[in-house]
């Protein structure tokens, strides 16, 4: 999550919007460039293309490190019985085999025979007869080595290194040590985009893509494969972070909270591009490769980007800034009659009045800038639980369903292509929803519905199953989706940064813990999605308590967004371009 500050780094999105008098200076600016023409639109269909990569870097690993059918091997193999089913090879008999339904039976060239199980071998002592029961001694051993099942899975990590059995933990590791750089990379490259800008982020961490994105496929071992992946996740989840402010910053409020919104959209086609390359390409390096290779075309035209106005403007780059306000006036068709000076001679005006009200407040701010706030009062700590409650679910939720889509039967490959289809359509339904609804009105009832899909799936039928997933990914997604502006509407202007953090890193413990609750379908291939359906369903609950914030303005004070949902606050007037849906996932 991009870090927002209103007393820390002095170049935050919130601190420069601050600084230019959102009301004022910035409101002018794309009233006068237009809010989203031509200039607008070609830069930001340019910058979330290489959005799409993050959604595939993030979900890749269901197919890297996809674990086929597998069984101890044993050598010089001349015969196999599988329950009622033989032949003389083990290829024939892997349509047939369910792990954990018996063992397969084999004969080798000497006439030993064996039991063959996916970790132990039993060899039959005195065998006479070669058939499927056999009532004898046996002698058993571990594994020397593993023959898979190559007619889904011709290569994958697990296959090529052997991580099942003892190892297999390896392999169920590697996705939370992704999601685990996904966080260090939120956190240092959001600091360092508001040190040094926007522009050198993107570009940085687009060629580091790439060229991670191409080393992971070409790593010898399972450890340098891991640290490839890690070092992948940082710089996918810095451009992530960045982006999402770099359209912000060029986009007007008339069409702000849309487009922000729809950085998801390029995410989720990310998705629908990992299922589409697994179906199509089997051996996991190759996949790897194309999957970086996709959006490779971005880093030709990238070094052509400008940086944002408003971060010109805060570091003072006045010359740059006007040059960038004269080029925008130019391809959108305007006269560039907008000029610098005038914006900051506003911003100046309005800084000063605003400086003189609030000079006795600043003391009141800084003191009160702690998460203990956050809990001040029963009525705070519950809104707070809450939030964080949703943030949490949100993540885990759409993980759980993107990594544990393959899980549901069916084709695999279908599953996930499906989950990335469906997030479209619930951004969609979500904009529309939140700004003409609320806020809560469609928060709520998304998280329900999420729930009871969620909870149906007990029904066990293969097709509904997958039905019921997709409707509780949808329902998630929207959830999911608004939470970042529901909480800066919740929170008062002295904690509203800190409300917001905190969520992120809820959110991002959710995104670590669901690599393993997906795991959980080795006991039940649906209690994944059940414990997530039961707590989507509680917390929908809880945030029926939540007040409606939409057409409310901005609170300043803790004792004013208490005071939300229960009289009307008329202290502060709207602050309409503070409604941006900090939107990305991580």
């Amino acid at each position: 999550m991009y870090k927002l500050t209103e007393s820390g780094e002095p170049f935050s999105l919130l601190r420069i919007l601050h600084k230019l008098k959102m009301t004022t200076g910035v409101e002018r600016l794309f009233d006068e460039l237009g809010h989203f023409k031509r200039f607008q639109a070609c830069l930001y269909f340019a910058a979330i293309f290489q959005a799409i990569s993050c959604g595939i870097h993030y979900l890749a690993s269901v197919f890297l490190v996809e674990t086929p059918k597998f069984l101890c091997d044993t050598p010089n193999i001349t015969d196999v019985l599988y329950r009622n089913h033989s032949s003389t090879s083990l290829a024939d008999i892997w349509t047939h085999y369910k792990p954990g339904d018996g063992p397969v039976v084999v004969r080798t060239a000497g006439g030993d025979q064996w039991e063959l199980s996916p970790c132990l071998k039993a060899l039959r002592l005195d065998a006479i007869n070669f058939q499927y029961d056999f009532f004898g001694n046996k002698t058993m051993e571990t594994c020397g080595g593993f023959v898979y099942d190559h007619s889904e899975v011709e290569q994958s990590i697990v296959t090529d290194w052997d991580l099942v059995c003892e190892k297999e933990w390896l392999a169920k590791l590697s996705q939370p040590t992704f999601m685990l750089g996904v966080l260090i990379g939120a956190l240092v490259f959001g600091d360092v985009a508001d040190r040094i800008g926007r522009r050198p982020i993107l570009m940085a961490t687009s060629l580091c893509q790439f060229i991670f994105g191409v080393a992971v496929a070409f790593t010898g071992n399972y450890y340098l494969f891991v640290m490839m992946r890690f070092l992948l996740a940082m710089v996918s989840s810095g451009y992530l972070v960045v982006v999402f402010v770099y359209v912000t910053e060029f986009t007007g409020i008339k069409v702000r909270t849309w487009t922000s919104m729809h950085v998801h959209a390029s995410f989720a086609v990310g998705v629908m591009v990992v299922a589409l390359v697994g179906y199509l390409v089997r051996v996991w390096w190759i996949y790897q490769i194309i999957l970086t290779l996709s959006t490779s075309p971005f880093l030709l035209y990238c070094w052509k980007f400008p940086e944002t106005p408003f971060y010109l403007m805060a570091k003072g780059r006045y010359k740059e800034a006007q040059e960038l306000l004269d080029t925008m006036a130019y391809f959108n068709g305007l006269p560039p009659t907008l000029k610098v000076s005038e914006l900051m001679d506003e911003c100046d005006g309005a800084l000063l009045k605003d400086n003189k009200q609030s000079a006795g407040k600043e003391m009141e701010v800084e003191k009160r800038l702690s998460i203990l706030d956050m809990f001040g009062s029963l009525k705070m700590a519950g809104r707070s639980v809450t939030c964080w409650a949703i943030w949490f679910i949100g993540s885990l939720g759409y993980y759980v369903f993107s990594l544990g889509s393959v899980n549901l039967g069916g084709n695999q490959y279908i599953n996930l292509f499906l989950a990335g289809a469906v997030e479209v359509p619930s951004y969609l339904i979500g904009c529309f929803a939140m700004d003409r609804v609320g806020r809560k009105k469609t928060c709520a009832p998304a998280l329900l519905l999420g729930g009871v899909a969620c909870m149906l799936i007990i029904v066990d039928i293969e097709v509904l199953a997958i039905v019921l997933s997709m409707t509780g990914k949808f329902a998630i997604a929207i959830a999911f989706g608004l939470i970042y502006l529901y909480t800066c509407e919740l929170y008062p202007t002295i904690i509203r940064s800190l409300a917001v953090g905190t969520g992120s890193m809820m959110c991002r413990v959710g995104s670590v813990v669901a690599p393993f609750c997906v795991y959980l379908a080795d006991i039940w291939i649906y209690l994944p999605q059940l414990i997530v359906g039961i707590l989507a369903f509680i917390i929908g609950i809880l945030t029926m308590f939540l007040p409606e914030t939409l057409g409310q303005p901005l609170t300043s004070t803790l004792e004013e967004a208490e005071a939300l949902g229960s009289k009307p606050n008329t202290k502060n007037p709207p602050v309409d371009a503070l409604e941006m849906n900090q939107s990305i996932k991580v």
